[in-house]
C-alpha cells in the first residue's frame, strides 16, 4: 500500500503557533496558500488544517486553498455539532467534486467552546454516540439516494445529495480520519472511520492499539473496507543526529523558560490520548530510538507533546518502524512551518521508496 505524507497548516489568527516566529502575513490567505504550494513542490500530498472556535473557519480555508493549488489535498478538521451531517455532507461533496477528489476529512470529537457556537456539551459517551451517527449519515448520503435515518442525535428524511463526491476507480467519497484513545472513541473508529490517527506514542503502544482496534472492528461487524492507521507527530530533522538533538534540547529549554512550571506538576489532563502522551515522560526522556518526551512537560500538547528527533536517516528509520506495524498515513510538522516543509520534504521524504502522495 502506498504511503501518504501530509504536513500541517496552523490556521490561527494570531502568530506564534508552536513557536513559529513568523509575523508578516500570518493568518492571511496568501500565507496559507504559500504553505500549501510549498508543500506541493516538496513532496507532500497535502496538509491537515486545524479547527477550533476562535480560528478561521477550517472548511472555508480549505476551499480557498483547493482553488489555489493543483495537487494539494486539504485534510479538513470538522466537528459534529458545529456542522449538521447533511449540511456537511453536501458542502464536502461539492468541494470534493470541484477539486477533482482532493478532499480529506478529519472528524474531531474532543472538547471545544461549544456554547459559543450554540452546541451543547454532553458526556464522553454522548459525544461519541453522536459522532457515530454523524459518520453514518454522512457516508450514506455520499453513496446512497433517498436516505432516511432517525437517530438519537441526528436525522434525515428522504435525502439525496447533488452533486455526489468525485468518483474515480474504487474511490466513492473522501477518506474519513478519526482520532481518540478512549474506549468510546475506539468503538466509533473501529466501526465507522477509514483511518485511525495516533499521536506519537512508542512503538509498543501503537502496536497494542492497532491489534485492539483490528479485533474490535471484527467484533463490531465492520462493513467498510479494513481500518487503516496514521501517525500525527512532530519531526525535528537536521543534517546530523548531534545537530538535531542540540536544537531539540534548545527548543525545550526555551519552552521551559516561557512556561516556568512543568506540565507534569499540576497540568489537568482531560483527553485520554493526551493523558497517555504526558505519562510517557515517566518512562524516560527518550523512548524507542529517537522519541523525545520532554516537550510535553513544558507546553507541548497534542502532536507537539512528543517529537521524533534526529538526522533524516534517524527519523526515516523510526517512521519505517511504525510502517512495519501497519501505519500508512503520516501527518508531520515542525516550526517554522515553511522552512520545515522544505527541509523535511527534501531530506526525509526523499528517503522513502514509495510515492510521497498516496
Amino acid at each position: 500500500m502506498n504511503l501518504e505524507f501530509l504536513w500541517y497548516i496552523p490556521n490561527t489568527v494570531e502568530p506564534g503557533h508552536r513557536g513559529d516566529e513568523t509575523k508578516d502575513g500570518w493568518g492571511t490567505l496568501d500565507f496559507s496558500t504559500d504553505l500549501a504550494r510549498t508543500a506541493e513542490r516538496h513532496g507532500w500530498g497535502g496538509a491537515l488544517i486545524g479547527t477550533g472556535w476562535g480560528r478561521p473557519d477550517t472548511f472555508t480555508v480549505a476551499t480557498s486553498l483547493a482553488a489555489r493549488t493543483t495537487t494539494f489535498k486539504p485534510l479538513v478538521a470538522i466537528r459534529p455539532g458545529y456542522w449538521q451531517p447533511a449540511h456537511f455532507a453536501s458542502a464536502a461533496a461539492t468541494l470534493d467534486q470541484l477539486s477533482g477528489g482532493r478532499l480529506l476529512v478529519n472528524i474531531v470529537s474532543g472538547r471545544d467552546n461549544v456554547a459559543a457556537y450554540g452546541d451543547t456539551e454532553g458526556d464522553q459517551s454522548q459525544r461519541y454516540a453522536r459522532t457515530r451517527e454523524f459518520l453514518q449519515i454522512v457516508r450514506r448520503l455520499w453513496i446512497e439516494e433517498n436516505v432516511t435515518f432517525h437517530g438519537d442525535h441526528f436525522g434525515v428524511e428522504g435525502s439525496t445529495l447533488a452533486p455526489r463526491p468525485y468518483r474515480v476507480g474504487d474511490r466513492t467519497h473522501p477518506r474519513l480520519y478519526f482520532g481518540g484513545a478512549s474506549d468510546a472513541a475506539e468503538r466509533v473508529s473501529a466501526a465507522e472511520a477509514d483511518v485511525q490517527l495516533f499521536w506519537g506514542e512508542p512503538l509498543a503502544g501503537v502496536a497494542e492499539r492497532i491489534d485492539r482496534l483490528t479485533t474490535l472492528s471484527q467484533s463490531l461487524g465492520r462493513t467498510h473496507a479494513p481500518l487503516e492507521f496514521g501517525l500525527r507527530i512532530t519531526t525535528l530533522v537536521r543534517d546530523t543526529t548531534e545537530e538535531a538533538w542540540r536544537d531539540a534540547e534548545a527548543k525545550v529549554a526555551k519552552m521551559a523558560q516561557n512556561q516556568r512550571v512543568p506540565r507534569s506538576d499540576g497540568y489537568q489532563r482531560q483527553a485520554v490520548g493526551q493523558d497517555r502522551l504526558l505519562a510517557l515522560a515517566e518512562q524516560g526522556e527518550v523512548l524507542d530510538s529517537c522519541l523525545y518526551t520532554a516537550p510535553g512537560r513544558f507546553g507541548g500538547g497534542g502532536a507537539g507533546t512528543t517529537w521524533l528527533v534526529g538526522s533524516p536517516t534517524d527519523v526515516a528509520d523510526a517512521l519505517r518502524k511504525y510502517q512495519e506495524l501497519g501505519i500508512t498515513h503520516f501527518i508531520l510538522s515542525d516550526t517554522p512551518y515553511k522552512q520545515e516543509i522544505v527541509r523535511v520534504g527534501d531530506q526525509l521524504l526523499s528517503l522513502f521508496d514509495e510515492p510521497a502522495a498516496a
